[in-house]
This record gives structure tokens, C-alpha cells and sequence, in this order.
């Protein structure tokens, strides 16, 4: 009987390795930048586009005078959002004092909402200023409020470097949204 010739990477189909994949397809417009603008201009910024929409279409939770929240597109847990200023700002020193104060209520108001819909443990919160420090919208300021959970970095997302959402984001949305507006300020 012939030896079956072991496969490689470079054969398009992986190194044998008794895993089975996941594949998720839908993040390769993340990984190719889809929705990134090229410079510093809000034209054909994403974050100056999604409040033209309709909050359920562009995943918004809530919207305030200077900021909105929205849900990310590409989560790394359930309920990931971030803290978004209307104003097309990339630093956040420039942020009126106005802005500031409610970017900061925002994200209070974010991690009580998502704790009062899925009992999340902690979070991790934060922006990324500027592409070397890993934005990848650099041009326009955003705060990413994830929600973690005990155990929730599992085998999946060390291993099979792939995560599971186990709720589609317009479902996610809608939980957040209606708790958004129960929780009193």
C-alpha cells in the first residue's frame, strides 16, 4: 500500500494535525480593511457614516449629544461596543471637555447595561491611539468596552484561534438597546 504524501501549508489545505477548522469567511473584509479610510478625513470614514443610518441597521445602542454607542462589526466577546464622538477627531486630547464627559458616561452607562443583559464579570476598555498602537480606524477616536467572562478565553480562541459568538449582533443590539434605555443615568 502507498504512503498517502504528507500535506503542507503551502498545498492550501494545512498541515494534518487531527484539529477541525472553523472557517469564518465574513472576517475577511476586517483583515483586508474593508470600511478603513485612507487618511485623516472624514470622508468615507465609517464612524462619520454610521449615525446617517438607522440605529438598527448601523448596530447603534444609543445616541447622545456628542457620542453614540454602537456595537463593534468584528467582536472579540458578545456585546463588544464602543464610545464614539460624532465630531471625526483621532486624539484624545483634542476631545472637547464636553465630549470627554460624556465619552466617560457613556462607557459607565455601557458596562452597566451589559452587565444588567449578560451578567458579564469584567471588562476590558480602551483605545488604541494611533495605527502603530494598533487602531484600526486611527483617523476618528473610538472607546472599545468589552465584556469578559471566567473561562471565556477557552480552547477556541488559543488554539483554534477562533472565536465563538453565540448571538447574531442584531439580536445583541436589541437586548442592549432596550436595556440602554431602562437604565436611568
Amino acid at each position: 500500500m502507498a504512503e498517502e504524501p504528507e500535506l503542507t501549508a503551502q498545498d492550501g489545505v494545512g498541515v494534518p494535525d487531527a484539529l477541525q477548522r472553523l472557517w469564518t469567511p465574513h472576517r475577511l473584509a476586517y483583515v483586508q480593511g474593508a470600511d478603513k479610510p485612507d487618511g485623516d478625513e472624514p470622508n468615507g470614514c465609517p464612524f462619520c457614516r454610521i449615525p446617517e443610518l438607522d440605529d438598527v441597521d448601523a448596530l447603534i445602542i444609543a445616541r447622545g449629544k456628542c457620542v453614540y454607542a454602537v456595537l463593534n462589526l468584528y467582536p472579540y466577546n458578545p456585546g463588544h461596543l464602543m464610545a464614539v464622538p460624532y465630531r471625526h477627531v483621532a486624539d484624545y486630547p483634542d476631545l472637547t471637555a464636553e465630549e470627554t464627559v460624556e465619552l466617560a458616561e457613556f462607557t459607565q452607562r455601557a458596562m452597566t447595561v451589559v452587565r444588567r443583559v449578560s451578567a458579564a464579570h469584567g471588562f476590558n476598555i480602551g483605545m488604541n491611539q494611533g495605527v502603530v498602537a494598533g487602531a484600526g480606524i486611527a483617523a476618528h477616536l473610538h472607546q472599545h468596552v468589552v465584556p469578559r467572562w471566567g473561562g471565556d478565553a477557552n480552547f477556541m480562541p488559543v488554539i483554534g484561534h477562533t472565536k465563538v459568538l453565540p448571538q447574531l449582533l442584531g439580536q445583541t443590539r436589541e437586548l442592549l438597546a432596550g436595556a440602554w434605555h431602562e437604565t436611568a443615568q
